[in-house]
């Protein structure tokens, strides 16, 4: 869940990006500052699902705990 959250909270701010950039307003101080936050935003929030899927892709070719008697 917190996969899917994280991937579709980090498009939303590529999306502003994209708005700024078709507005041509990424010339402009506000534009080019309101650019960069929404980058780190939407890097921070991939990170995030990267970290998620190497996670479980690590707990997944684990091999099992053998018990020791």
């Amino acid at each position: 869940m917190m996969l899917v959250l994280s991937v579709i909270l980090g498009i939303v701010p590529l999306m502003g990006v994209a708005w700024i950039v078709l507005k041509a307003s990424v010339t402009t101080v506000d534009g080019l500052f309101m650019t960069l936050i929404l980058l780190t935003l939407s890097g921070i929030l991939f990170l995030n699902a990267y970290l998620e899927i190497r996670a479980r892709l690590k707990k997944s070719a684990a091999p099992p705990a053998q018990k020791t008697s």
